[in-house]
C-alpha cells in the first residue's frame, strides 16, 4: 500500500494526486464513484481554475465547455447585466472530474474506484476504513471528500440550513441563444438560483432555498420550481418548453458555507484537508473550483518540500479567508429582506458593481502559484 492516500477523487483530490505522481511519488486515490457521475456544483470555471488545470497539463477548451463573459442578476421582473472582468467556462463536473481522474491515472496514480470511505481514525497512526477492503494505513492522508463530513474527521464549521438542488435542462432555441455567454443569478425571497450553459448545449440549473420555502412547496422539487416561476417571470420564460434532463434533481443540505479550516494543536499529524474539507465559499460566487485546485497545488507543494500540514493550513487560510468572508457577506446582504432589494436597485444604477463583486470573490493574485 502506498504511503500516500488521497480520500476523494474530485478536483482537489485528483489534482493533488496528479501533482504528487508527476513528482515521482507513489499515490493511492480512493474514489466513491465507480463511473462518471454528476455532482452538485454551479460548474462555473473561472480563469484561475482554468490556469490551474493548464498547469496540470489539461486543455479545458478541448472539453467543449461553454464560454461565459457576462453576469446577469435577476430579481422579480427586473434584470441587470454586466461584463465579467474575466472569461469563464461552463463545464460539467461529470466531464471535468472524469478527465482529471484519467489524467491522474496516466501520471501513475493508483485508482481504487467504487469504494466509500466509512471512517478515518488516528489512534496509533492514520487508518482509513473503506468498504469491501481491508483498512489502509498511510503515513500521509489528503482528505478531499467534498462538502460532507467524514466520520472521524469532522470539520468545525456550522452547517447552513439551506437546501441545494441541481438539474439540467435543454432549453428551446430562442432561450438557449438568450442565455449564451451569460451566467444568470435569480434572487427571490427564501433563496437564489443560478443558470448557465455547459457542454453539449445543456443548461445547468442550481438553487439554494430555505427549508420553509421548500416546505411551502410540499417538499417536492417540481412544485418548488413551479412556484419560483410564478414569482420570477424571466425564469418562467427561460424554462418555457425546456426539457428536463435528469429524472430527479441532485440534492444537498447542511453545508458549512463560510467555513475555513484553521490549524490547532489537536490536528492529526500528516493529514492535509483539501477543497471543501478546507474551505467552503458561498455558492454561485463562481470560485469554488478555483479554491479546490489552489488547495491541491498548495498542499502538494508543501508536502513535497517536507513542510507540515499545519503550515499548509495556515497558508491556505491566509490565501482564501478574505474572499470567503466577502462572499459570505455578499450572500447575506443580497438575501436580506430590506437590504437585498436596496442593493439590487443600486446595482441597476451602477451595473459594473456586479463585475467588481465578482473580482473581489476570486483567489487573490498574490496567492496563485
Amino acid at each position: 500500500m502506498s504511503a500516500i492516500v488521497i480520500a476523494g477523487g474530485g478536483l482537489a483530490g485528483a489534482a493533488t494526486a496528479t501533482l504528487l505522481a508527476q513528482a515521482g511519488r507513489e499515490v493511492t486515490l480512493i474514489e466513491r464513484e465507480s463511473a462518471p457521475a454528476h455532482k452538485i456544483c454551479g460548474e462555473f470555471m473561472s480563469t484561475e481554475a482554468q490556469v490551474c488545470l493548464r498547469q496540470l497539463g489539461l486543455d479545458c477548451g478541448a472539453l467543449g465547455g461553454a464560454r461565459i463573459t457576462h453576469v446577469r442578476l435577476i430579481r422579480g421582473k427586473r434584470s441587470i447585466t454586466a461584463k465579467l472582468p474575466f472569461e469563464g467556462l461552463g463545464l460539467t463536473r461529470k466531464t471535468l472530474d472524469e478527465t482529471l481522474l484519467n489524467h491522474a491515472a496516466q501520471a501513475g496514480v493508483s485508482l481504487q474506484r467504487g469504494h466509500a470511505i466509512r471512517r478515518i481514525s488516528f489512534s496509533g497512526g492514520i487508518q482509513v476504513e473503506i468498504d469491501r477492503s481491508p483498512p489502509l494505513t498511510p503515513r500521509t492522508l489528503f482528505l478531499a471528500t467534498g462538502k460532507h463530513d467524514t466520520r472521524g474527521a469532522p470539520r468545525a464549521g456550522r452547517a447552513s440550513p439551506l437546501i441545494g438542488f441541481k438539474t439540467y435542462f435543454r432549453l428551446n432555441p430562442a432561450q438557449h441563444a438568450a442565455l449564451a455567454g451569460h451566467v444568470e443569478l435569480y434572487l427571490f425571497p427564501g433563496g437564489y438560483a443560478g443558470m448557465q450553459l455547459v457542454e453539449n448545449g445543456e443548461a445547468n440549473f442550481c438553487l439554494l432555498v430555505e427549508p420553509a420555502l421548500f416546505a411551502h412547496s410540499g417538499g417536492k422539487f417540481p412544485a418548488l420550481l413551479e412556484h419560483l416561476q410564478t414569482i420570477s417571470p424571466p425564469l418562467a420564460a427561460r424554462l418555457a418548453g425546456a426539457q428536463t434532463l435528469l429524472p430527479t434533481p441532485l440534492t444537498i443540505a447542511r453545508v458549512p458555507y463560510g467555513f475555513v479550516h484553521r490549524p490547532h494543536a489537536q490536528d492529526p499529524a500528516n493529514m492535509f484537508r483539501l477543497g471543501d474539507q478546507a474551505a467552503v465559499i458561498a455558492s454561485f460566487t463562481g470560485d469554488g473550483m478555483a479554491i479546490a485546485l489552489h488547495s491541491a497545488a498548495l498542499a502538494a507543494g508543501h508536502f513535497l518540500r517536507g513542510e507540515t500540514s499545519q503550515t499548509y493550513h495556515r497558508r491556505l487560510a491566509r490565501d482564501v479567508s478574505g474572499q470567503i468572508r466577502r462572499a459570505t457577506a455578499l450572500h447575506a446582504a443580497l438575501s436580506a429582506p430590506l437590504l437585498g432589494p436596496a442593493l439590487f436597485a443600486a446595482a441597476r444604477i451602477f451595473p459594473q458593481a456586479l463585475a467588481i463583486s465578482a473580482a473581489f470573490t476570486r483567489v487573490p493574485e498574490y496567492a496563485r502559484l
